[in-house]
């Protein structure tokens, strides 16, 4: 099938069946668009969509999210994951503030801003500035790599590199937003990675792997790895007020800038702590173990229910460290395992 009939039968498609409502659909601007395509990384559209309504709501521009702290953006993220995104949408925002709120209008140079990709760039650009820009996310990649039977996963670097020059091939001069929006749309309604709807996708009769009997064997799977488990202990520490211990992760890695417990890589470890610090604490409970995956290692963790014996709280506060009560989280950054284990203990259930 020619790109020409291609794109005709997509936006034909689109037209009729495409989706026109999302609230990053709306007053299309480069800063919407920036922040909904970050936000939809690694996470469904039902997901996103409430996210995306509160983090407007109190960023509506790009200053606004530039002039922020970044605590404050943490939080207004939290339960999205993948939390770099959020570090790099606050830096990003500072670096185009500065330019009077100019986004670049090259891929190369939206490219080298913190958190965006070639196909960040692309959406952007063709969506918000009219360009025609090729996109490769994961849906493309699906939609693509079926449609000309190719083999591989889609996240080596050469297979990769033959659906961007398929998806420069095949993006049109004219109408790149609406094309760029069906290319998603197919990818995330019919073109979907298990039970595909290929008997009323738009562009069924050139699809190869349809022809070819392997739609659901394309795009092959990356190699599978055994994921490395990591396991910790987190102390749930009350004082005598009820309290508990939080402390501010460091601003880079998994969780950076988060609020969370204290964590030990063994009782070993918190009795040193304890040692160190003078603190004598008395472990009530030591709760069932729980596992929380991310996409390189399973994270296996026991929490601790301790309680602060001292009579005089020599924890330290400041900068790093403070005492929460456990019905006040909402105001803070936290990562998803740990607020449900603030939540749990807050409605009394440890």
């Amino acid at each position: 099938m020619p790109p020409e009939q291609f794109q005709q039968q997509l936006l034909a498609w689109f037209d009729l069946y495409g989706r026109k409502d999302l609230p990053w659909q709306q007053d299309i601007n480069p800063y919407r668009v920036w922040v909904s395509e970050i936000m939809l990384q690694q996470t469904q559209v039902a997901s996103v969509i409430g996210y995306f309504y509160k983090f407007m709501s109190r960023f509506p521009s790009i200053q606004d999210l530039a002039e922020a702290e970044l605590d404050e953006v943490l939080q207004h993220w939290a339960g999205l994951g993948y939390y770099a995104r959020a570090r790099n949408l606050h830096k990003t925002a500072q670096i185009v503030a500065a330019n009077q709120g100019r986004f670049p209008q090259t891929v190369e140079e939206l490219s080298g801003l913190p958190g965006i990709g070639r196909s960040t760039a692309g959406a952007i650009l063709s969506i918000a500035c009219g360009q025609s820009q090729p996109i490769l996310d994961g849906n493309v990649k699906r939609v693509l790599a079926r449609f000309h039977a190719m083999y591989g996963w889609p996240g080596d670097n050469k297979v990769a590199a033959e659906l961007w020059q398929i998806a420069e091939k095949y993006t049109p001069t004219q109408r790149t937003g609406d094309y760029t929006q069906a290319m998603m749309d197919l990818g995330a309604t019919l073109c979907t990675r298990s039970k595909p709807l290929c008997e009323i996708c738009p562009v069924a009769t050139g699809c190869q792997a349809k022809q070819q009997g392997l739609v659901k064997q394309l795009p092959e799977s990356k190699p599978r790895k055994d994921l490395p488990v990591k396991q910790l202990y987190f102390l749930l520490l009350r004082d005598g007020e009820n309290r508990i211990l939080l402390e501010k992760r460091p601003p880079v890695g998994i969780w950076g800038g988060l609020w969370s417990l204290p964590e030990f890589a063994d009782l070993q470890a918190f009795q040193d702590w304890c040692r160190q610090g003078d603190y004598r604490i008395d472990i009530s409970q030591t709760l069932p173990s729980q596992r929380h995956s991310f996409s390189h290692y399973h994270l296996d963790y026991t929490p601790l229910l301790a309680k602060l014996e001292n009579p005089i709280n020599n924890v330290m506060e400041g900068e790093r460290a403070v005492w929460y009560k456990t019905g006040e989280i909402d105001t803070l950054g936290l990562p998803a395992p740990i607020k449900r284990l603030l939540t749990t203990l807050h409605r009394g259930s440890l």
